[in-house]
């Protein structure tokens, strides 16, 4: 009597041969009381990590209900927010921009810590260390722990010789030959020594912090705000003196034949304007300091009746016709400075009543100089008359200059050389308001997210450097936030107000990459995106 052929279900035997393995499908049966097999196939070119997959899944034992130590999750990162980031940069082209070559390591790595600079601003070193708590690194191409020194100084070093390369780049990319140039400068201090700079150095301090050291920070961005270069300055350094050189500098070495140069007030000095005003294709748009309005009106070149708030007023220098003068006024601003001027005067009226009625005798150098601290605390100096008689202050408002300033509160004109058929009023005024995008930079840069400050670098190339990556850091962070506009104009209005560009990057954090183990079998798992972190993906144009 013959026997049936007993079958056991089909199964995957993983074979070795040599270096590389493959998996035999097979099944196996009884016959005559022997355990045979009969092969079906072969699966070749895969992992030994898919095989055991695949091993796995002929078991129907991927995931056992009745085993919870069946499913594992271990060496959970940061992923969705360093992903997003790097396929920004690489859609708008900026590993190319940074070197003609991209795979070399060293623009990789400069790519970690420009996006790194957004996530996780800090020293070089914590963004090294972070190489356990996030992705970026191996998306970067860097496994393992993280040497500081080999993937961020040496190619800090790279990066800063291509500084004038990449500028160029982006300034033919956003700026062309012909353009509307916006320039300005901040301070940044520092703490600490740094005895190998010549770049920290005492000057005035636009940040209110006496008795530290700083740099000066020179910033040139295109019409719609996207900056496109940054220069680094000795902190003693004053803003009209970088003027000409960076006119210089865009013209040659960014190649923008024809400029607009927009200016903060006090920028273009007279002095400066000397200098550059023969220079070919060159137009300035600036405003004019409170001691130029002044000026003008005692030539009566203006007069304080042309100020409106709801027009813009021109008036032509008499002196040189190519001068235009746009007359504005800001009704907000005059509520504020006037608001501002009377309480700074209270305040003055109460200290000089204080030395005035004091009984206690004293000298007069003495009562001088209480007097001289007041003015100077409080800058109402030039509204006070003083004289001291017998000990005594004896003092009182000048009431005329004080009504001859509130004229002028809200005031301001914007000047001009841009001819009339090029540019009207209206242009001119607008064209110097955008200035306020450089300030929203150095804000970014400062303090909002990628925090310049503190710097760990002591050599000047890699203070310099260090300030380009925060560049290049705004610089795509710019990008972003124009393209994740639609998010931010859906959003709710205050208490109901949820997106901000920080809370983004902390709902993108969420998307992890983890290890998940079954059954012995390891490989990587991404979470979903949920609907709000799809939106924003689609929005930057990413995908998974």
């Amino acid at each position: 009597m013959i026997k049936k052929k007993k079958y056991l279900p089909l199964h995957l035997e993983i074979q070795k041969h040599g270096k590389s393995y493959c998996g035999v499908i097979r099944s196996s049966y009884r016959e005559n009381g022997k355990v045979k097999h009969s092969n079906h196939g072969r699966i070749s070119g895969v992992s030994l990590n898919d095989l055991k997959i695949l091993q796995a899944a002929f078991r129907k034992d991927v995931v056992l209900k009745s085993s919870p130590h069946a499913l594992k999750t271990r060496q959970s990162k940061e992923y969705g927010a360093s992903f997003a980031l790097l396929q920004l940069a690489k859609n708008l082209e900026l590993n190319k921009v940074i070197y003609s070559k991209p795979e070399k390591q060293w623009v990789k790595d400069c790519l970690a810590m420009i996006v790194g600079r957004i996530i996780y601003a800090g020293s070089k070193l914590s963004l090294s260390n972070e190489w356990k708590n996030t992705a970026l690194w191996e998306l970067c191409g860097v496994k393992g722990k993280i040497d500081v020194e080999e993937h961020c100084y040496k190619s800090m070093d790279m990066l800063y010789q291509r500084q004038t390369a990449i500028q160029q780049t982006l300034a033919k990319k956003h700026l062309g030959s012909t353009s509307l140039v916006l320039y300005d400068i901040t301070s940044s201090y520092f703490e600490g020594e740094y005895k190998e700079s010549e770049i920290v150095a005492f000057g005035y301090n636009r940040d209110g912090k006496r008795h530290h050291e700083q740099m000066v920070i020179g910033l040139i961005c295109d019409p719609s705000g996207c900056p496109v270069g940054v220069e680094v300055f000795p902190g003693n350094t004053q803003d009209a003196k970088t003027v000409p050189d960076k006119i210089t500098q865009i013209q040659k070495q960014y190649g923008v034949k024809e400029i607009i140069f927009v200016g903060d007030r006090g920028m273009v000095t007279q002095a400066n304007y000397e200098k550059i005003k023969g220079v070919e294709g060159l137009n300035i748009i600036s405003a004019l300091t409170h001691r130029q309005i002044v000026d003008l009106l005692d030539r009566k070149v203006i007069q304080t009746g042309l100020f409106d708030e709801r027009d813009i007023m021109e008036v032509v220098d008499p002196e040189n016709i190519k001068k235009r003068y746009c007359l504005c006024k800001n009704p907000y601003e005059s509520a504020r400075e006037s608001k501002t001027r009377e309480e700074l005067l209270n305040c003055t009226r109460k200290e000089m009543d204080k030395i005035s009625k004091s009984k206690r005798k004293s000298s007069v150098e003495n009562i001088s100089v209480r007097a001289g601290k007041i003015l100077a605390k409080y800058k109402m100096g030039k509204f006070v008359n003083w004289e001291i008689k017998e000990g005594k202050l004896k003092w009182n408002f000048n009431n005329k200059k004080i009504d001859e300033e509130k004229l002028l509160d809200g005031c301001y004109i914007i000047t001009s050389d841009v001819p009339g058929e090029k540019m009207d009023k209206q242009k001119i005024v607008a064209s110097y308001k955008k200035l306020e995008l450089v300030e929203t930079a150095f804000r970014n840069l400062k303090t909002v997210q990628l925090e310049i400050r503190p710097v760990y670098h002591k050599t000047d190339d890699r203070i310099r450097c260090h300030v380009f990556i925060c560049m290049l850091a705004y610089y795509l962070q710019w990008h972003a936030k124009k393209m994740l506009q639609p998010l931010f104009d859906s959003d709710g209005e205050h208490k109901n107000r949820e997106w901000t560009f920080e809370n983004v990057i902390h709902r993108l954090e969420s998307v992890r990459r983890e290890i998940v183990e079954i059954n012995g079998v390891s490989f990587y798992q991404i979470n979903s995106l949920e609907e709000d972190q799809k939106y924003i993906y689609d929005l930057l144009k990413i995908t998974t």
